[in-house]
């Protein structure tokens, strides 16, 4: 991932850092290494965030499509 400094702003740069790592969900993968997760409660957590996107892509599909 790159960032480019301009006019010597680290502050902006920084909040482009923060915004782009965001997005693509890095923090939430630190977060997530932290500390050992069992296989078990990783399928329970990864079904559960099938469940949502799943969710998520039917509401839109109602907002768009009507049904």
């Amino acid at each position: 991932m790159q960032v480019f400094v301009r006019d010597n702003d680290v502050n902006a740069a920084l909040r482009v850092l923060k915004k782009k790592m965001q997005r693509e969900g890095t923090f939430r993968e630190m977060k997530r290494r932290r500390s050992y997760e069992k296989p078990s409660e990783r399928r329970v957590r990864e079904q559960a965030e099938a469940v949502r996107r799943h969710r998520k892509t039917m509401r839109k599909r109602l907002e768009r499509e009507g049904y």
